[in-house]
Order: structure tokens, then sequence, then C-alpha cells
């Protein structure tokens, strides 16, 4: 594959994006401004191995310990010219974002991409709305399905998310009219979601606590609202052909919900999501999640 060609707005390497976040003190009236530029880069073999396995970790959950993870790591270094990383302080640091895709097909026979696909198979035999993505993956001799592969730190701004995506759609435009295997005939996001749980620890208080939290408009009966860790892939989804959630292999146990308080009073249960895009649709997702941030 060649190397990356240039943008209109310089290499993808050497583009920027200027955030800001407010950190209030303990004065309402006094707030501090913190001026953030966030850098793209190729995923570097040389630097960004750890950052990127500590990355992946974090997406897969509790199923974490069910990969090898060292080995997709590998996989997506060695493909240094499709898929972005953030950085904030230069090439040499760890990510604190990545973004890239993964050829199902052209990987089915390493180790590593046959675990994982077992576990998709297995995953969306236990939701229904997943059920059609089972024929795809037992078909990977003929379905060019790209995994989508995607993570951040908890407090990076979904706001770096948009210029992965295009650059990827850039990247692979480049790889296929060069012959690479790249030209895929759906696209399968893999994500996280959550719902909020009550504390253990707090059973006993009152539960009123959750119906506040829970979304206008949510049905007594509905059971608990899902929020994303993700918010494209709200957007994203509206250009499915299907998504839908799924529970990890490694249930959580009662009370691990609290280890993971990061959401006031209430403990947060998280969930593996899916979202399968048709190669014709996926152009068009990537432009509504654009212009979606860029509403503010």
């Amino acid at each position: 594959m060649a190397k990356r060609k240039d943008l209109e707005e310089g290499s993808p390497d050497e583009r920027r994006l200027d955030e800001s976040s407010s950190a209030e003190s303990s004065s309402e009236d006094d707030t501090n401004m913190l001026d953030v530029e966030f850098e793209w880069f190729d995923p570097q073999p040389e630097h960004d191995f750890h950052g990127l396995k500590t990355l992946l970790r974090q997406l897969f959950d509790v199923d974490a310990q069910l990969f090898d993870l060292s080995a997709v790591a590998q996989l997506i270094l060695a493909q240094p010219l499709l898929g972005s990383t953030v950085k904030v302080d230069g090439n040499e640091t760890d990510p604190y974002a990545f973004l890239t895709v993964l050829n199902l097909q052209e990987h089915q026979e390493k180790p590593s991409v046959s675990n994982l696909v077992q576990y998709l198979l297995q995953r969306c035999a236990a939701n229904a709305e997943l059920s059609p993505l089972k024929g795809l993956l037992e078909s990977l001799s003929t379905a060019r399905i790209g995994l989508v592969l995607t993570e951040r730190l908890i407090n990076i701004p979904p706001e770096v998310v948009p210029p992965m995506y295009k650059m990827l759609l850039e990247e692979i435009s480049w790889a296929v009219e060069e012959n690479e295997p790249y030209n895929f005939s759906h696209y399968l996001i893999l994500s996280k979601t959550y719902q909020e749980m009550e504390s253990q620890i707090d059973q006993d208080s009152s539960k009123s606590h959750k119906k506040k939290k829970q979304r206008l408009g949510a049905g007594k009966q509905a059971g608990p609202a899902v929020f994303y860790f993700h918010p494209e892939d709200e957007v994203l989804q509206r250009y499915a052909q299907f998504y839908g959630g799924f529970d990890y292999v490694n249930q959580q146990g009662e009370g691990q919900s609290d280890s993971k308080r990061a959401f006031q009073e209430l403990g947060i249960r998280s969930q593996g999501h899916m979202i399968l895009i048709e190669a014709e649709n996926f152009d068009p997702a990537v432009k509504a999640t654009e212009q979606y941030f860029a509403q503010g």
C-alpha cells in the first residue's frame, strides 16, 4: 500500500484539533480553561503496542481475558497505513484513542481472529436482533466484513471520532484502488453500552434516584435505560442493517457495578454492543456523525 496521501488540510499525521475543557474551582464564578491540542497519527509499531492493548482491554471490558489482546494489537500495528490514533504529546507517546478496521475474511485463519469470530457468533446467538449476523460470520469465505474497533480514554471528547472515521474511509478508498483487501460488503462496529444500577451498598436507601436518571419518556415497564459509552453509536446505528446489545460471558457479580460508580450515586453495568452497516451506507453514516458533533 502506498504511503498515506496528504489531505487538503495537510498530512493526517499533522492534522490537529484544538479542544477546550473547563474545570470548576471551589468558586462557581471562577472557571479555569485548559487547552488541549489533539494530534492524529498512523498506528506506530514502535510506540503504540502497550497503549493499544490497554484500550482493547477497556473495549472488551470483563471479557478481555478471553482474547489474545497482544496478537490483536500486533495485527492492528501490522497495517500502519490504515486507521488512526489520537495523542496529545507527540508521536512517541501512548495513544489516547484509536480507530481501525480488520478484515475478518483475510485474517480468519489467525487464532486471535478466529477466536474473536467465535465469540461474536456466540454473543449474537443470544440476541434475536443480532441473529442475522450469524449467517454472515459463518460465510466468511464470501462475506467481506470489516470489523471496526475503536476506543478512547473516558475523558477524551467524542469530537475526536469523526476525523478518524473520515480518514478511515479515505484510506480504505486508496487501498481498494491499489487492490488491497479492503473492499468490504459490511462494517461491523464492536462497541459497548451501560445501564445504571442501584448501588448494592446503598440498597436500603430511596430508589427514587434511578427514576431521576432514566431518560424522559421511558416507560415504567421498559426496564433500565441504555446509555452509550460512545455517543456516535446512536448516530451510526440509524444507518445500520441491524444492531443490538449482548451480555458479556463473564457475568458481573453483585457489587461489581459499585466498582464503576463513576456517575453520582449509581453504579453501572456494562454490556457489549454491535452495529452492522452495509458498505453503501457507511459513508453517509460517517458524514452524519460529522454533522452531529459539528452542531455542538
